[in-house]
């Protein structure tokens, strides 16, 4: 394996990792747990086992209006809850930090019934902090009569996410600071954060390495199908994947768009209801990992696609939404659906038998047809926004597997394929500001 194989394969690693819940209320929780780790570190004899399940908190959480945004209307998993109240209240009675996107792994019916007692309470506070991050969390979490001999009165600690989902950059405890960063941008020499990736080199990458060095992606499958699976089994949501699936006869046929369709859209309707099965994400979003993936996996169900061809088409998937990703950033008021199905329009490509021309094809067929698909924050009806991205993939990979592109001539498309990346990546980054802004102001005056 290469040096450069290798930094491809970390950066899928970073950016393909299981999320249990919305990210957005879990970079709530991580952060939260971590200050109480942090209490619980400098305060021994004031935490005993299972001090957290009994603990008196106070915690006040400062986010980004688009952690806001996508954290309002969620549900939280295991919960029956929606917001980032809840979150933050779980993260502090039974959250572990070091799991990061997964920080509520194993919570119990006990620690919902103390969560939503905090909440209850209002020993939970949310509010918007003006910072130029959009991704950005600080938690600061007081312990109320539990302090020991050596500590102050009410002890206190707070931890800041900033960039990254998981990234926590400064940490305090008692007015002193503990860890101080940088952050994931001021990290970033290029500005993105795909190592300077090119289309042409995801392909190449994804149809040369070797397969021993590839299989682990094809962990995407067990997750998200296993999603998949449970939202159509459950009363998830609205109940998408299970009306496209039950609808064969009367209006969508069994043919393989509405199979990827239904399958794609049960596992983000059982996710955003707050199912307590993980998703693969894809740059620190779930749904945006299970729209990257479903279709390619669904494809390879129907047709009986052999593990290797599923991981190269899983690897080109995973990485052209992540090199698009990177000229947006994690959160913006472009649609994540938009990237992350146009990298599973390429995995549907390359399935089929298409070269990287036609994968090209692909992703000029997608700039110029959904990308104006705004994101109105997390919620169940991302389901449906996440089947109207599979029927797009599909059309795209059809039209370009007979040779049909998009031509420059058209909108945002540009002969290049990467100049159409960045065409679309300043449009959600800078040019839906305003839009972005407008959006939040509605949700919040409902």
């Amino acid at each position: 394996m290469t040096d450069r194989q290798k930094e491809i394969i970390s950066l899928i690693h970073r950016e393909v990792k299981p999320a249990l819940g919305c990210t957005e209320p879990i970079a709530v929780a991580i952060a939260v747990a971590k200050a109480v780790e942090i209490i619980s570190d400098n305060c021994p004899g004031s935490c005993p086992k299972g001090w957290r399940a009994e603990a008196s908190f106070h915690i006040d959480v400062e986010v980004s209006a688009n952690i806001l945004k996508n954290g309002m209307g969620v549900g939280i998993p295991g919960t029956g809850m929606i917001g980032l109240p809840v979150a933050a209240a779980l993260g502090a009675v039974c959250g572990d930090s070091a799991l990061g996107l997964e920080v509520l792994r194993g919570l119990t019916p006990r620690d919902v019934t103390r969560a939503r007692e905090l909440v209850e309470t209002k020993a939970v506070r949310i509010s918007v902090s003006e910072v130029e991050h959009l991704l950005y969390v600080k938690a600061t979490v007081s312990l109320e009569g539990g302090a020991s001999a050596s500590a102050e009165v009410n002890p206190s600690a707070y931890a800041v996410i900033e960039d990254d989902h998981d990234r926590i950059v400064e940490t305090s405890f008692a007015g002193k600071i503990l860890q101080c960063s940088e952050s994931g941008a001021a990290s970033q020499d290029t500005g993105g954060n795909d190592y300077g990736l090119t289309v042409k080199e995801i392909y190449d990458f994804a149809t040369t390495a070797a397969f021993e060095d590839i299989s682990f992606i094809l962990e995407d499958r067990t997750l998200n199908l296993a999603l998949a699976r449970e939202g159509l089994q459950g009363d998830y949501g609205l109940k998408v994947g299970k009306a496209i699936r039950e609808n064969q006869k009367e209006v969508f046929g069994d043919d393989f768009m509405s199979y990827a369709m239904g399958m794609t859209a049960a596992a983000s309707d059982a996710r955003m209801a707050g199912c307590t099965l993980p998703a693969m994400s894809n740059s620190g979003s779930g749904n945006q990992g299970i729209t990257v993936s479903m279709p390619v996996i669904a494809y390879a169900l129907k047709y009986g696609i052999d593990d290797e061809r599923l991981a190269r088409a899983l690897i080109l998937s995973n990485l052209v939404a992540i090199h698009i990703k990177s000229y947006l950033g994690k959160l913006s008021a472009l649609c994540g659906c938009v990237v992350a199905s146009t990298g599973s329009s390429c995995g549907i490509v390359y399935l089929e038998g298409g070269g990287l021309d036609k994968v090209c094809y692909a992703i000029q067929n997608m700039a110029g047809n959904i990308t104006g698909m705004v994101c109105d924050g997390a919620k169940v009806g991302c389901a449906m926004k996440v089947a109207s991205g599979v029927s797009c993939a599909v059309q795209s990979a059809v039209l370009a597997l007979r040779g049909t592109c998009i031509p420059s001539t058209d909108g945002i498309i540009d002969d290049d394929v990467e100049k159409t990346i960045r065409n679309l990546g300043a449009i959600g980054s800078v040019g839906m500001k305003s839009t972005d802004r407008m959006i939040l102001d509605i949700m919040l005056c409902k």
